[in-house]
Formats: C-alpha cells, sequence, structure tokens
C-alpha cells in the first residue's frame, strides 16, 4: 500500500466523521469510543437473509449447509432482538429434496472454484446412460431439481444437466481451456435474465 492511498483513505474517514488525529508524515490516531453501525435491517430483509440461509442448509453440499448455520447464527447475535425473534419465527420454511445430491454439489463447486473439468455418467429422460467431459459454469436450483450449466465437449456447446441424473462425477486434472469469468459471460449471453 502506498502513502498517497493511506493519505487519501485517511481524509475519505474524516470527511465521514471520525475522528482522526494526525497529519500525513507524522502518523494517524483513531481514539478509542469510534465504531462503525451495527449491521441494520429492517423485518422484511431479516426475513429474506433467514430464508435464503435456510434454503441453502437444505439444499446446499455438507460445506455449504454448514457455512450457512454458521452465517444465521452471526447474523441471529447482530440484529436488534425483536427483528431476530420475527425472523427466526417468521413461518418461511424450504421444504425437504427428494434426492440428496450433496455429494456430486460438492464436487461441482470444487470444479467450479478451481477451473476444472468434470466427467459425469449422466442419464436422459429414457435412462439412456452417456459419459462426458463438461466445463461447469453455474448452478441453478428449481423447485425440486438443482441444474448444472456446463459447456460439453462431446456437442460442442452449452448444456444442461440435472443434478439427479448424475450416476457418477469425478473432477479431471485439466484446467478449463477458457476461463471461468469468460465461460460465464458467453453463457449469460445465452440466458437472458440471470440473477447474480
Amino acid at each position: 500500500m502506498s502513502e498517497r492511498t493511506i493519505y487519501r483513505d485517511m481524509a475519505i474517514l474524516a470527511r465521514r466523521g471520525v475522528t482522526i488525529e494526525g497529519a500525513p508524515g507524522v502518523g494517524y490516531v483513531i481514539r478509542p469510543g469510534h465504531f462503525l453501525p451495527p449491521l441494520m435491517v429492517n423485518g422484511d430483509e431479516a426475513d429474506a437473509i433467514m430464508l435464503g440461509l435456510r434454503f441453502v442448509m437444505r439444499r446446499g453440499d455438507q460445506t455449504l449447509a454448514g457455512a450457512a448455520r454458521s452465517a444465521l447464527a452471526k447474523v441471529a447475535t447482530v440484529l436488534p432482538p425483536e427483528i431476530e425473534l420475527a425472523s427466526r419465527l417468521n413461518g418461511l420454511l424450504v421444504g425437504p429434496v427428494r434426492e440428496d445430491r450433496g455429494g456430486t454439489l460438492a464436487l461441482i463447486r470444487v470444479g467450479l472454484k478451481t477451473g476444472r473439468k468434470l466427467r459425469v455418467t449422466y442419464r436422459d429422460e429414457q435412462g439412456k446412460q452417456t459419459e462426458r467431459v463438461i466445463w461447469p459454469v453455474a448452478v441453478g436450483f428449481f423447485d425440486d431439481v438443482a441444474m448444472l450449466a456446463a459447456w460439453c465437449e462431446l456437442r460442442d456447446d452449452f448444456r444442461h444437466f440435472r443434478l439427479d441424473r448424475m450416476d457418477a462425477v469425478e473432477r479431471l486434472a485439466d484446467r478449463l481451456p477458457t476461463p471461468h469469468h469468460i465461460l460465464f459471460a458467453e453463457y449469460r449471453a445465452i440466458e437472458k435474465g440471470i440473477e447474480l
């Protein structure tokens, strides 16, 4: 970090009301007693956060579900007591999934994070199995089905794969030939209306 960046950041903090003592070339001190305001959300925002975390606890893989439980506990501690109680008892629940595909999702998430190809054994609607090498792009959750969007080497195009029809998933050592952010941008150009 350059000195210029520090001077700029100190000026921004001072303009925002932080009491800073000091000067450029001498040093800066923020006296005790100044704290950032706590996370403030209204009741509807708290309901949305709780519902989203409940969804991930139910539909995510083991690691993701654990992270959602941890985040839920942290969010609950910073909410005002009346909003925390209301959002905990808001009646917005996530039902069980038909089939646990957490292990499949975990492998796909690792593939997404590391930019690795996946080999999948996939069953179509008629039950016919094929083996494909795919480049994972995104996972979408629809009612009782989770869907992987990926570039399929066999079809040389983007395809959608239901997680519940994947009989086997293997993460390969091969890196994606196209960086994930470019694949994702190309996919978004085709599939309009994707929310980030």
